[in-house]
């Protein structure tokens, strides 16, 4: 329904400025030299208050950086949907449209990731192996938030099974949940940068998901224009 693509929309456009509100407040509000070398640390007071609450727990890092690979795998299984699709089809057009557009909202979130690495807002409350590393925003936390919610979303379009349905949003869920609330709680990054990572992953699966939405309206429009088709909504017209 187009209601429900622009209503995603504007809810992205909305989460995407909070985003940029957020990282201008971390750059410019309560910035104090606390971090490792003395770095700069935006809304410092509260960042430093639950660092101390939380500590440090290596293990937690160790844990879900290893568990990063997961959201990989999901994006490397519609890499390899999309491309048995060409291979079969032989065009690349002829690839199912929201996996196309899946692979270009990958991308950006691959570019996202780039560029926080390369414009450093914050480092890192301790050193990992010795270096000095960019946190802001949490990478896996972002790539986290931004995979998993479209393996349900894709599981969904793509079966009736509502057995796979149920098992599949609970297991991204959950997984999401523990991702992010361990790499909060790890004491390896600052809470803004998971507050940071949260705001921009929904930013960018939101206006992914109302694109798919407003090319799936645009196709229901074609096939009721059709001569010869039923539509779905006849009835309701009638």
């Amino acid at each position: 329904m187009k209601s429900d693509s622009r209503r995603d929309l504007a809810a992205g456009v909305l989460c995407l400025g909070g985003f940029v509100l957020w990282t201008l407040l971390i750059r410019t509000v309560d910035v104090q030299a606390v971090g490792v070398n003395g770095t700069s640390i935006g809304l410092a007071t509260f960042n430093t208050w639950f660092h101390q609450v939380t500590g440090v727990h290596m293990w937690i890092y160790t844990v879900t950086d290893w568990l990063g690979l997961v959201p990989i795998a999901v994006c490397m299984c519609f890499g390899v949907l999309g491309l048995a699709q060409w291979i079969k089809r032989r065009l690349i057009w002829k690839v199912d449209g929201d996996i196309l557009l899946l692979g270009g909202y990958y991308i950006l979130v691959i570019l996202g990731y780039l560029l926080f690495e390369m414009i450093p807002i914050n480092y890192r409350p301790v050193l990992i192996n010795g270096v000095q590393e960019a946190s802001y925003p949490s990478s896996t936390t972002l790539l986290v938030l931004s995979v998993m919610p479209t393996l349900k979303f894709q599981i969904d379009r793509r079966t009736d099974n509502k057995r796979l349905r149920a098992v599949t949003t609970g297991f991204a869920v959950a997984f999401s949940a523990f991702m992010a609330i361990g790499r909060l709680v790890s004491g390896v990054h600052w809470a803004t940068d998971i507050i940071g990572a949260v705001l921009l992953s929904a930013g960018l699966f939101l206006p992914y998901r109302a694109a798919v939405r407003f090319m799936d309206d645009r196709k229901n429009q074609v096939v009721c224009h059709r001569p010869d088709a039923l539509c779905p909504f006849a009835d309701a017209v009638a």
